[in-house]
């Protein structure tokens, strides 16, 4: 088992003009060959993202910032055996995704997922009984959400939130586009009977 690099920072960083220009199928190989500031690169390039995901899918920034962390120690040992066709996000999305669904499976409840990007902050034409009903229907969608079995949440999580294609979503979730495609459909019509008071 290799090792795991050094230090592992998951908060996104500025990349500097160099990193642009490696695409992740190179920084990967890199990696693979040991090469931990290709790995860095990739770490600080898609942190952002996967800490987003993480949050979404667990509702808690701790945990999401321990998942993704797991995460890319999990990578970077198991990076000399990644397919060089596959796609890195995709795969990363796939490894934190798991992360969260075992964290899931061992909490005994729920917990609020409070992790959904706000709405976009109220103009001076906004009245506050606009802004407060806005408010209340984000707070009940994080409630329906929380209420989805974690299958259903992650789907729509990934499709809505992250915009990734069925073909995509399957591939993190170890599943066939056919599975995904119903699963989006039972969590936007489960989600949509939660929100039919708000419509």
């Amino acid at each position: 088992m290799r090792p795991a690099p050094r230090s592992i920072a998951v908060a996104p960083a500025d990349l500097d003009g160099a990193d642009d220009e490696l695409d992740d199928a190179l920084l990967a190989v890199r990696a693979s060959e040991g090469d931990e500031e290709a790995f860095a690169v990739l770490v600080r390039r898609h942190s952002a993202r996967l800490l987003a995901l993480a949050g979404q899918l667990l509702g808690n920034r701790a945990d999401a910032e321990d998942a993704v962390q797991e995460a890319f120690i999990s990578a970077w040992r198991q990076l000399p055996e990644f397919r060089r066709g596959a796609a890195f996000s995709t795969w990363m999305y796939r490894i934190v995704t798991n992360r969260c669904f075992n964290v899931l499976r061992r909490r005994p409840h729920p917990v609020p997922l409070d992790a959904i990007a706000e709405p976009p902050a109220a103009d001076a034409a906004s009245s506050p009984p606009r802004t407060a009903e806005t408010d209340a229907a984000t707070a009940a969608l994080v409630q329906a959400l929380v209420h989805l079995r974690p299958d259903l949440r992650a789907c729509w999580v990934l499709r809505e939130l992250h915009g990734l294609h069925y073909d995509e979503i399957a591939h993190v979730l170890g599943s066939t586009e056919q599975t995904v495609r119903g699963r989006l459909a039972r969590a936007r019509r489960a989600l949509m009977e939660a929100m039919r008071p708000w419509r």
